[in-house]
């Protein structure tokens, strides 16, 4: 309905908001209105001022702060809490003047708002009052009296926060020493509150029934009443005593009053809670005003002693305790048996009803005060209340709970002592309280062990232990006597059913339980009362004589605030015990004892007879508690006979004087020996009883010596040395046994026949493991720091499990797993894991090395198992924990460290890793070094890298051992200039697996310091940049390699993934040094070096400002060496033009005057011109002059030593310094022609060209010398020079040809361009007689540039080659015998595996295609008047290879859905037959498009027949992208039109690798986008016949990015037509797609309109009617039809449908009849003419519509008369 935007009805003046009534009220009647309760005087403290206009009445109150208390009286609970927060801050923030102005307003605000109903409002005041005060402090005082009762109230506030905020706002007012003082200045005031609260307040008066709910008017103010209620307390606890006597009067008048009485039995216990803590306070306070209201105190509290509310319950009971305590005569005014004593006895049958905690410790001290009178008769009393109190101890509740249960039984045992000692000598109640209460409780606690745990048994203890401790003290006293009696009859009593509980056959175990704990408990109480005892205070009345011993209560204090009492004072419970002395007492060691022996000769005979294990069990916990030679003795019985006679003398007179030993003897050992795993437990037990018995440490270790030898099995071995792990004491009885000899020598035979499997006596596992388990637990466990055993035997036991270890390399996979190793790994680990203070032996060292090195190699060479490698692991992880925790400094000590690091070394250096070993390797490794880092010593990680790192010498050793081969690259690529021959001839594969040393080395070591890196640990000695170097270099030799082997390929990932890259290791360590470092070695040794430094530029790791000041000096590279002429060739692609021509002035002058020797040296020619030429790569030098004058030193070069020009000659002979300064000048030559572009002389031009053509007759001579890589490298430059020449004479123009000198283009194309083509195409297939020839393997550089020149051979050249005649016997062809060679050499090679030869005879044979069809066409008359349809096959040559490629593609993309693109893999196997694929489909299209008509209609009808084309759409369905946008245009998306795959032509460059990428799709596309413009039709039927997904596929992306592009040219081409049609004019429109042409003879007018659609060419194009003039319906009809028809059928363009339909048309005018079957003159398929006439009715027929009639209707007979047709 409404809402704040709303627009306001229009007139609507009034405003909704109340504070803008007011306002507009008091502008309108000039005054301020008085609102109820809030008087308008300036005295009144109720008046608030509540709108803006109050300035001008009171200027006291300011404008925020009148504001905020405006909000404050708003019903909304966010806005008064808001307002309430706001009024805090202002406080805090405002001036003392400004706040004190609030304070007249302040209290009526305050005590409404403090008794609010939303809790956080109330919080939120109370937090606003404290500030409030901190800021006015004593300006307060006028308005405490009105504030007071109702701060009160807030500090009992029942939401906790609000109390605690109103208590910090009161102690912030007044200090603790103050309060009394300001609750006595208010007291009057505070009483009249709290009075009218209790006594007149309803819920309809404390808040508006009108506006507020009922359940919300309630809640108020049942919470009103229990703050007032709380706040009386308060009061009275507060007030100092001179005070009370003053409000006397006012409390007794609230005394009087019903209602105040009828709030103990109110509904809401809260408020009953509050009640009963005001009676509580009353009672200790004003004690002679309750005592006066008796008879209304009395009832209120006594009958309420059952509620059972647990926030009651604490208040009522403190009450009932001070009632009965304070009003001696309570009990007058209520009936005690039939009231007062059912309702304690139903709570307490019950259990306390869940508050047992709270309710029982009140009993003792609530009976201790009942007269004698109400108890009467005794007996009868004690025995329903003790009775009582054991029933609740049944129920579930107080069984499931250990504190409820304590607190029942606590409370027995005090009422117990306390009415023992009340009624000592009086026999009937002596007898009850044991007999009836005491011994049935025991007997019900032991038959449930859920009892037991409520401590049942120390109570007793301390209850016997005082009864014994008086009968002591008070020696031949009555009081002693009876005392004496009630044990006696205790005990006699406790026997009966101690024994009623053992002698039974089938004894209860819970009841066997209970009866040893108590046992136990009973024979030491002391010690156990001391741990188990609660630190309670003990309350006394003060008034009272101290009661003996047995009546101290544990009576709760009474707490509150403030409270002083007179009536009761704390003391100290006095000491329990004479003396901290554990002695028993007589009174109970001899009855005790003889339960005990009576309870041990009833177990023995039961074990004896019937091997009760529960007996058995029951005495091993009994002898454990009374070992004593008078227990034994019972337990030995008659059977005295001596042991047996082979003992040694010394056991057999122990065995003698001690009934231990002799029952060890007699009886154990065979209890032992007997196959009862259930219970050797308690055997041992039993054992250690027998041996504490001894009276020395040698005659135990006599006694157990002998039974290892030759009693003990190993079991039960086990058993004892876990209890004594389990025991100091028992450990203490066997330690000289433990640390002997003939322990020690057992253990070492056991560890030796595990490790071995040599045991005879049992194979199962379990057995074996339980002696593994002994062999680990004496390894592992320590006492003090020291082993179990003798340390020699444990460095025994050791020596075995290594020698164990060792022998795993030699064990197969499946012997390991059943092998020793696992239980070996766990030994050890225990071993290493608990070894903490001691230190390991050398042969713990040799261990963990052995497990760390199975760990660290590869499984391959361990054959250990996954689950076992993860514990080996584990376990040397744990043993390297130990070691560097307790090593300190002392490296070199560690066996383990000094031999693990050689044996790293060794590892990585000599040993031959995989990539797989290399991985597990660094993994074990770097677990190592994150162990190390847990050490203190910070230098132990610096020291092991120091010592796995190699010396320079090892390091340039495996340097020198990795394969040479990564100099092909930077050879090829100009980037390295050499002249001397470093390879080895014969270029081996390298091992496919193994990894160079120095490859993993590096790897190994950056790991390491990458670990010291990330934990911020300093290297020393520059191990850092060497590491690092040495990493550079492993990283620049896999990157420089050819082919690079998948096995290096994984290296390199690895690392990645291991994060091992320079990167990394320079973020985080200090890499300052690293480049000087690099330069050093670059320009000492060059080569890899040199390229590190260029890789960093160019990777912008190191920018190359870092690098300036390394090559400042350009005269310190000269003399040049290998190092200095490699580093400025690396440097020249990032040197600035200065620095290159500083290099280069540096040059020129040693390239003039030198020696034949010299030309050929690194600081002659040979140097100098490769420097130069670097330079000049990075076309830097743009001076002619310079470049010219270099070209004519080279010429000099050439007349003064000739011999050095390698001019058609053989260069077996030649030595490698010639090669390379050859190698040089042709690189000059080549960039020569690149960049000069001033023009050069005839004689200079001679001598280039004829150079060049010398280099290629010694290229092709030498072509077994290829191997050699600087026979290679001469190869390629020598072609490169011939490439660029074809390339300069290609693109030269009519306006370059001017600065040439005349005849040099036709010299050129007779002689230079000619004897290159006569070089290279034999070459070509001579070269390609090997049939693996990769395109990126070194051998096969050449074919580049070679294949490159290839490309510019001229069509003229082609036919007239020197080629021998291939012609194939079964090939039918009409191509002459030259042509037809060539397509026979050539084609096969389009599937060659090289990009270059493909692209090249994809060239080369594209010159030649559009003259094929020519020779089909001389002979088309033969395929004319065939019966059935004519078809044609393109050069059989190119359809046999492209059925090969149709197989090889099947391979290769046939399981690949159609729709799904593949990407296929620069340069792979597959790259290349799909190339070779799609070329030859190019070739194959670039054919068809220059037939003819008809010949087009017959070749169609041969790939319809083969289904070719529809393998093609195929294929190329699953290469093309899904988005074919060319290069960067996807990123330019605001351009309308952008490029594709489709508006772009495809450059198919042999050199340009960069694009590799892009050239299968792109070729693709462009395969696509001819088949669709050359064989539309054929396209359109595969289109239609495929199934729905493809179909709608191709539709979607033809039309998306191929329909325009060929509508637009479809469109241009019609429009840029230059054909002529006799009579038929044709136009085209762009925009609407749209051609029309208009066809007139004589009068007759037609015109058609073509339109293409959307998908063209896929979809129908339609043909509509426009003017027709003198023409026929039904024959305009035909002619639409014949249009759409040949549009729709015929491969070929618009204007070739429209110059056949014209044709049509003509013949109709000339007369020819239609054909009857297609209705058209001309067929539309192979455009012939009706000639096959019917001999009846003479209608002639074209051949091809009569075969289909014939063939589709089975019938031979005329289409139209019917007649047989011959």
């Amino acid at each position: 309905m409404g809402g704040k935007n709303k627009q306001r009805t229009k007139g609507n003046l009034r405003p909704s908001n109340s504070g803008r009534a007011a306002e507009l009220l008091a502008k309108e009647q000039g005054t301020v209105p008085g609102f109820i309760g809030f008087g308008t005087s300036h005295s009144d403290l109720g008046y608030v001022p509540a709108i803006q206009g109050a300035e001008e009445i009171d200027s006291l109150v300011d404008s925020d702060f009148r504001m905020v208390l405006r909000k404050l009286s708003k019903k909304d609970v966010t806005t008064k809490l808001k307002a309430m927060q706001e009024f805090g801050t202002m406080c805090t923030e405002r001036d003392t003047e400004i706040v004190k102005g609030v304070l007249p307003y302040w209290p009526r605000i305050f005590c409404k708002i403090s008794l609010d109903h939303d809790r956080r409002v109330r919080e939120a005041t109370q937090q606003a009052f404290e500030k409030l005060i901190l800021k006015v402090k004593k300006h307060l005082a006028p308005y405490l009296k009105s504030l007071m009762g109702y701060w009160l109230m807030a500090q009992c506030d029942t939401y906790t926060p609000a109390a605690f905020a109103a208590k910090d706002a009161f102690e912030a007012a007044f200090p603790p020493t103050k309060q009394p003082e300001a609750i006595a200045f208010c007291k009057d005031e505070i009483t009249n509150v709290l009075q009218d609260h209790l006594l007149k307040e309803t819920p309809d008066t404390l808040s508006d029934p009108q506006t507020v709910p009922e359940e919300e008017r309630e809640a108020k103010f049942y919470r009103v009443v229990t703050c007032s209620l709380l706040a009386l307390k308060k009061l009275l606890c507060l007030l100092p005593d001179n005070e009370l006597d003053s409000l006397e009067e006012k409390f007794k008048s609230l005394l009087s009053q019903n209602k105040f009485w009828k709030y103990g039995k109110h509904s809401v216990p809260q408020i009953r809670s509050a009640y009963f803590e005001l009676v509580s306070a009353l009672c200790q306070r004003i004690p002679q005003l309750m005592k006066e209201e008796a008879s209304k105190v009395s009832p209120s509290v006594l009958l309420s002693i059952d509620d059972s509310d647990p926030i009651v319950c604490p208040a009522l009971w403190e009450a009932v305790l001070y009632t009965v305590t304070t009003v001696e005569d309570c009990w007058l005014h209520v009936n005690a048996k039939k009231s007062v004593f059912p309702k304690l006895s139903t709570v307490i049958r019950e259990g306390g009803r869940g508050l047992a905690t709270v309710i029982y410790p009140y009993l003792l001290p609530f009976i201790s005060k009942l007269p004698q009178s109400i108890t009467d008769p005794k007996v009868d009393f004690f025995r329903n209340f003790l009775t009582s109190l054991i029933a609740g101890l049944s129920t579930e509740r107080i069984k499931t709970s250990i504190s409820e249960c304590s607190a029942v039984i606590s409370a027995f045992f005090e009422c117990l002592r306390f009415i023992m000692q009340q009624n000592l000598g009086e026999e009937e109640i002596e007898r009850m309280l044991v007999n009836d209460q005491l011994i049935p409780f025991i007997d019900t606690v032991l038959r449930d062990p859920l009892l037991q745990n409520g401590q049942l048994f120390d109570c007793l203890a301390e209850t016997l232990s005082s009864w014994e401790a008086k009968a002591d003290v008070e020696k031949d006293d009555q009081t002693a006597q009876d005392l004496e009696n009630v044990l006696l009859n205790f005990w006699g009593k406790l026997s009966e059913i101690c024994v009623e509980k053992i002698n039974e056959p089938e004894a209860d175990v819970k009841s066997v339980l209970g009866v040893s704990n108590l046992l136990q408990v009973l024979q030491k109480p002391k010690s156990s009362i001391k741990s188990n005892k609660k630190k309670n205070g003990k309350v006394r009345f003060a008034d009272e004589t101290p009661e003996p011993e047995s009546n101290k209560q544990n009576e709760k204090c009474v707490s509150s605030e403030g409270e002083n009492s007179k009536g009761t004072e704390l003391v100290a419970e006095p000491s329990l015990t004479h003396n901290s002395s554990d002695l028993l007492s007589p009174l109970r060691k001899k009855p005790l004892e003889d339960l005990v022996c009576k309870l041990a000769e009833m177990s023995i005979n039961y074990v004896n007879e019937q091997k009760s294990e529960q007996h058995l069990k029951f005495l091993s916990t009994l002898l454990d508690s009374f070992s004593s030679s008078q227990v034994f003795s019972v337990l030995l019985g008659d059977e005295n006979q001596s042991i047996v006679k082979a003992k040694p003398v010394e056991i057999t007179k122990l065995a003698q004087k001690n009934p231990a030993v002799k029952f060890l003897y007699g009886k154990l050992i065979g209890w032992l020996n007997e196959d009862q795993k259930k219970d050797a437990g308690s055997l041992v037990d039993i054992l250690y009883s027998a041996l504490r018995c001894c009276d020395s440490d040698m005659e135990r270790k006599d006694v157990l010596d002998n039974l290892t030898e030759e009693h003990l099995q190993w079991n039960s071995l086990l058993q004892v040395i876990e209890k004594a792990c389990s025991s100091s004491d028992k450990h203490a009885l066997v330690t000289p046994w433990l640390k002997g000899d003939i322990l020690g020598e057992k253990l070492v035979t056991l560890a030796d026949g595990l490790c071995n499997k040599r045991d005879l006596e049992s194979t199962s596992e379990s057995y074996f493991s339980e002696k593994w388990t002994l062999l680990s637990l004496f390894l592992s466990q320590h006492v003090k720091n020291d082993y179990l055993i003798g340390e020699v035997y444990v460095e025994k036991i050791i020596i075995k499990l290594h020698e164990t270890l060792s022998k795993t390399k030699k064990l197969s996979e499946a012997e390991n797993s059943d092998s020793s190793v696992s239980f070996i790994c766990d030994v050890a680990y225990n071993y290493f894991s608990s070894a903490k203070g001691c230190l390991l032996m050398p042969s713990s060292e040799d261990l963990l090395l052995t497990l760390f090195q199975l760990c660290a190699q590869s499984k391959e060479k361990t054959h250990i198992p996954d689950f076992l490698i993860s514990k080996l692991k584990n376990t040397w992880l744990s043993g390297v924990n130990l070691l560097v925790h307790h090593i300190g400094s002392t490296y070199k000590q560690s066996t383990f460290l000094r031999l693990s690091a050689l044996w790293l070394k060794n590892q990585v250096q000599s040993s031959s890793l995989d990539i797989t070993s290399l991985q597990v390797l660094l993994s074990a490794v770097e677990d190592l070094l994150i162990t190390f880092l847990e050490s203190e010593d910070t230098c132990l990680l610096g020291d092991y890298i120091a010592s796995v790192m190699p010396a320079s010498s090892e390091w340039e050793k495996m340097r020198q051992s990795l394969p040479i081969q990564w100099l092909h690259r930077p050879l090829l690529e100009g980037r390295l200039s050499l002249n001397y021959e470093c390879f080895k001839t014969d270029f081996k594969e390298q091992d496919t697996k193994t990894l160079p040393s120095h490859l993993c080395t590096s790897a190994l070591l950056s790991k390491m310091i990458l670990v010291a890196l990330k934990k911020k640990i300093v290297l020393e000695n520059n191990e850092l940049e060497e590491i690092i170097a040495e990493l550079l270099y492993s990283l620049q030799w896999c990157e420089e390699l050819d082919n690079l082997p998948d096995f290096l390929t994984g290296f390199c990932e690895m690392l990645q993934k291991m994060s091992i890259t320079f990167d990394n290791l320079r973020v985080f360590g200090n890499t300052s040094g690293l480049l000087q470092l690099l330069f050093n070695r670059s320009r000492e040794n060059g080569t890899l070096w040199s390229l590190i430094i260029a890789k960093l530029i160019l990777s912008r790791s190191i920018s190359s400002e870092e690098v300036k000041p390394y090559y400042k000096r350009k005269e310190g590279f000269f003399p040049l060496t290998e190092g200095n002429l490699h580093t400025i060739q690396s440097l020249c692609p990032f040197l600035s033009k200065e620095d290159k021509k500083e290099f280069s002035a540096q040059c020129i002058p040693a390239l003039l005057g030198w020696t034949k020797e010299d030309l050929c040296s690194i600081d002659g020619g040979f140097g100098h011109l490769a420097i130069f030429n670097s330079c000049l790569q990075t076309r830097s030098i743009d001076d002619g002059e310079l470049l010219h004058g270099i070209l004519k030193i080279i010429i000099s070069w050439k007349k003064e030593h000739e011999d050095i020009f390698l001019f058609s000659c053989n260069l077996s002979d030649a030595s490698p310094e010639v090669l390379g300064v050859n190698i040089e000048i042709i690189r000059f030559l080549s960039l020569f022609l690149k960049y000069c572009s001033s023009p050069l002389a005839e004689s200079e031009w001679d001598f280039i060209m004829c150079s060049m053509l010398a280099w290629l007759e010694t290229t092709n001579e030498n072509q077994a010398l290829y191997s050699l890589p600087l026979v290679q490298l001469f190869a390629c430059v020598s072609c490169d020079l011939a490439c660029d020449l074809s390339a300069f004479f290609d693109s030269t123009t009519l306006d370059t040809t001017g600065n040439l000198p005349v005849n040099l283009i036709s010299e050129w194309k007779e002689f230079f361009s000619r004897g290159i083509h006569s070089l290279f195409l034999p070459l070509l297939v001579t070269v390609t007689e090997n049939k693996d020839m990769s395109e990126t393997s070194f051998q096969n550089a050449m074919l580049k540039p070679m294949c490159e020149t290839l490309t510019y051979i001229s069509k003229d050249q082609l036919l007239s080659h020197k080629l021998p005649a291939r012609l194939g016997t079964s090939q039918k062809t009409n191509l002459p015998e030259y042509l037809q060679t060539v397509l026979n050499t050539l084609v096969p090679l389009l599937l060659f595996r090289a990009r270059p030869v493909q692209i090249a005879v994809y060239h080369m044979l594209y010159k030649l295609m559009p003259e094929l069809p020519q020779y089909d066409q001389d002979n088309l008359k033969s395929y004319g008047d065939e019966e059935e349809e004519p078809a044609l096959s393109p050069p059989a040559v190119l359809m046999s290879l492209l059925s090969k490629q149709e197989d090889l593609l099947e391979n290769v993309l046939g399981c690949i859905p159609v729709g799904q693109i593949v990407t296929i893999k620069p340069l792979s196997e597959d790259f290349c037959y799909v190339l070779g694929y799609l070329l030859t489909w190019k070739l194959i299209l670039t054919f068809f498009k220059a037939a003819s008509s008809q010949l087009r209609a017959l070749y169609s009808m041969y790939l319809r027949k083969t289904k070719s084309l529809n393998k093609l759409l195929y294929h190329l369905f699953r290469l093309m992208p899904e988005n074919p946008t060319y290069g960067e245009a996807s990123i330019e998306v605001s351009n309308k039109d952008p490029k594709t795959f489709f508006t772009e032509e495809l450059q198919l460059s042999i050199r340009e690798t960069a694009t590799l990428p892009y050239h299968i799709p792109h070729l693709a596309c462009s395969v696509y986008h001819m088949t669709l413009k050359d064989l539309p039709a054929m396209v359109r039927l595969w289109w239609n016949s495929s199934e729905k997904r493809v179909f709608n596929i191709v539709d979607r992306f033809t039309s998306k990015y191929v329909s325009n592009v060929l509508s637009f040219q479809e469109i241009s081409s019609v429009q840029t037509s230059t054909q002529l049609f006799n009579g038929m004019t044709v136009k085209a429109r762009a925009t609407t797609r749209e051609v029309m042409a208009t066809y007139t003879i004589e009068d007759i007018v037609i015109e058609l309109i073509i339109q293409l659609p959307s998908n063209y060419p896929l979809g129908s194009i339609t043909v509509e009617s426009g003017k027709r003039v003198g023409v026929a319906v039904q024959q305009w009809r035909n002619w639409m039809l014949q249009l759409s028809t040949y549009l729709t059928h015929q491969n070929g363009s618009i204007m070739e449908g429209l110059a056949l339909w014209k044709n049509n048309v003509d013949k109709r005018f000339e007369g020819v009849e239609d054909c009857m079957i297609c209705f058209s003159v001309i067929h539309g398929f192979n455009y012939s003419l009706p000639k096959k006439a019917c001999r009846t009715c003479k209608k002639k027929f074209h051949s091809a519509c009569l075969y289909k009639w014939f063939t589709s209707s089975n019938k031979s007979t005329c289409p139209l008369c019917r007649e047989t047709f011959f």
